[in-house]
């Protein structure tokens, strides 16, 4: 029957093909032949071909080996670390509509219990007021999904 993966969105596949081309240029610079690391990662050269092809049919773990035979298997860390919808969500449900004139702004003079760390927000209990009804939850939760595909449609207008 062969390989089956679920379709991926154009986008979605170009950022697959746009990896695959930078591994390949990475194997390249190194002077590596692909036979040298498809073996090294422990791989047919024709699965090697597939992942610097961008194929979704090949396994993350296949590409993680290829990344770490080039020495780039720290770079994984990179993947999600930067997670603005699900911030952006988080903050819909944790601060309130509209804070009262004594409160400071966010990130003004914040004390050590509801400060961002390490890119993480955490809870402002004191502050957040919980939703009167299901519909005021609702609300916030629609403003911050409509806030978070703005997010996402200007990062991708920017690239």
């Amino acid at each position: 029957m062969g390989n089956v993966s679920s379709p991926l969105l154009p986008a979605s596949q170009r950022l697959l093909e746009d990896l695959g081309q930078r591994l390949k240029l990475a194997r390249l610079r190194r002077g590596l032949q692909a036979k040298q690391v498809a073996e090294r990662a422990g791989m047919a050269p024709l699965t090697l071909r597939s992942i610097e092809r961008g194929s979704a049919t090949v396994t993350m773990g296949a590409y993680l080996s290829v990344m770490q035979v080039l020495g780039l298997e720290n770079d994984i860390n990179q993947i999600a670390g930067s997670d603005e919808v699900g911030r952006h969500l988080q903050d819909a449900r944790l601060v309130p509509a509209s804070r009262s004139r004594t409160s400071a702004p966010l990130g003004a003079g914040e004390s050590g219990s509801n400060r961002q760390r390490g890119g993480v927000a955490k809870p402002v209990a004191h502050t957040a007021a919980a939703p009167k009804s299901a519909s005021q939850h609702k609300s916030r939760l629609t403003a911050a999904a409509r806030l978070a595909r703005k997010t996402l449609t200007s990062g991708k207008n920017e690239s």
